[in-house]
């Protein structure tokens, strides 16, 4: 196991915090609305020309906390990656392959849209448990069931290899789902509690992408190792078992490396604003307050809607492609999954930059304004030269398309962490992808029955009026960031360090935190 310890890296402005230091209160739905109460002690409030002499933000540097970046950081970050990328690949390798098991289980195409419409349809009853949770339990636990159910999922369906067995692939399918509950939230939960304030949007783009590179792959592998061969059914349960049990043992192993390498949290916090939250006393936590607050904060309520507008049409879209592609390009299905992967990878390098710029920057609001209204135009793009003859141009459109759409998934994470701090990262994620789920179904269900009885361009039409709306509701959006602001000592939050004078403890010090939320 990797041990954090002497060879942390302690971060440029962290400081030690006094043995003798009480504790830092927190503020909003973590915090108390007014100051905290004077020591036992019987300490008195410093003369108001003390305060004056305090340093800009508010915050005497001897005060701050330490904070340092622990090594075993990557290695959560990469089993996590690793785990939802196989969690993905589950997701998409039925329908990228849908006339192959429409065929081999002799169902319809709908039946089919299924295996994929349960990952969105279990997402929406279960999220609000999970994210309970993550809180209530933690991140080690929740990680573990991640990646467990995962694997059992992957198992059960090695033993749906026969054409009358559709009702076990479904239930397998099922658990998988299942697993993503207690998957997709965790992104800007581990880049917050383990990454520092200049890498944290980078983490979270990461570990989005080990979820976009499976889909990826659940693009590209699939056709090759299962190709249509309506002829040979024999041949074709052989090839869908190799393709079953491979994803069983790898999901497998990840499940026992996750178990080694996740830890609840590092020894110190990585940053100002974790360490604001972890002084707070577990039984202080209210999940229902949390939860109250988010719905009380307007700029969240828009971007909770716009995530799901963007996010249900790249799940519509990826979900259809195959029958898109095949419509317009007969006997195309290895090209689909190809197309398909162009989508992803695109969107894989866009999701990096994103999250590079982000930390650069710091221009949360206009970079997902920006790429939603370019995404926007890449779908105009696509939907308009899909039927052109030309699979080069799909490729190429498609690409485009990918770069934004797919990009677009980590800065809706870290835009919605910003402006909800201090409240949980597990929910207000958990709140995101319920929301996508929910217009993925919807999408996946409207725009399949458009393609199935007009053509893909009706489908697709359908979504880019809704990304319109999307666009409009973003630009509504107030920028208010909260963690930033707490992590740059800027007075958004009225922070203020008040010397306690105690006969007992002279030396001590107490951070009091208001809120002006």
């Amino acid at each position: 196991m990797v041990e954090d310890g002497g060879e942390e890296e302690a971060e440029g402005e962290s400081g030690e915090l006094p043995a003798a230091a009480a504790p830092l209160q927190r503020c909003n739905g973590f915090l108390p609305g007014k100051e905290a109460a004077a020591p036992a002690g019987g300490g008195q409030r410093a003369a108001p020309e003390a305060e004056e002499m305090l340093p800009a933000g508010g915050v005497r540097p001897e005060a701050r906390p330490e904070t340092r970046l622990s090594r075993r950081r990557l290695a959560v970050l990469a089993v996590f990656s690793c785990y939802s990328l196989v969690n993905a690949f589950q997701w998409i390798q039925y329908s990228i392959l849908s006339n192959v098991f429409a065929g081999f289980y002799g169902v319809s195409f709908t039946q089919i849209d299924w295996l994929s419409m349960v990952y969105m349809v279990a997402y929406v009853p279960l999220i609000l448990p999970a994210t309970w949770l993550l809180d209530a339990r933690g991140l080690r636990l929740t990680a573990l069931l991640g990646a467990g159910l995962n694997a059992a999922g992957a198992w059960l369906k090695c033993g749906s290899l026969a054409p009358q067995r559709y009702p076990l692939t479904l239930a397998a399918q099922a658990v998988c789902a299942v697993a993503q509950v207690f998957i997709l939230g965790l992104p800007s939960r581990i880049a917050s509690v383990w990454f520092g304030p200049t890498e944290v949007s980078t983490a979270c783009a990461v570990a989005v992408l080990g979820n976009q590179l499976g889909t990826a792959i659940g693009f590209l592998l699939p056709p090759v190792l299962v190709p249509n061969t309506p002829n040979d059914i024999d041949l074709m349960a052989h090839n869908i078992s190799i393709m079953f049990y491979g994803t069983a043992i790898v999901s497998t192993l990840l499940f026992f490396l996750a178990g080694v390498v996740f830890e609840e949290k590092p020894k110190y916090p990585p940053s100002h604003s974790q360490a604001v939250l972890q002084t707070k006393p577990p039984e202080d936590y209210s999940y229902k307050q949390s939860i109250i607050n988010l719905f009380k904060n307007i700029p969240f309520i828009l971007l909770l809607i716009s995530y799901g507008i963007m996010t249900g049409a790249f799940y519509s879209v990826s979900t259809l492609l195959n029958q898109m592609i095949v419509t317009h390009y007969e006997g195309e299905e290895v090209n689909a999954g190809r197309i398909g992967l162009t989508l992803v990878v695109a969107g894989m390098v866009g999701s990096i930059i994103c999250g590079l710029w982000l930390d650069y920057t710091k221009t949360y609001k206009q970079t997902t304004l920006i790429v939603y209204i370019l995404s926007f135009i890449g779908l105009l793009v696509f939907t308009f030269t899909l039927d052109l003859g030309y699979l080069i141009v799909v490729f190429v459109t498609g690409g485009v398309l990918g770069f934004f759409m797919t990009g677009y998934l980590p800065l809706g994470f870290e835009f919605a962490v910003e402006i909800t701090y201090p409240e949980s990262e597990g929910t207000s994620s958990g709140l995101l992808n319920a929301s996508a789920q929910i217009f993925g179904i919807i999408f996946t269900l409207v725009q399949g029955k458009l393609t199935t009885d007009y053509s893909p361009r009706a489908g697709n039409i359908f979504l880019c009026a809704w990304i319109f709306v999307g666009i409009i509701l973003t630009a509504l959006i107030k920028s208010d960031l909260r963690r930033h602001n707490v992590n740059s000592g800027i007075m958004n939050l009225d922070v203020k360090a008040v010397p306690v004078d105690s006969p007992v403890e002279p030396e001590s010090t107490t951070l009091k935190i208001q809120s002006d939320l």
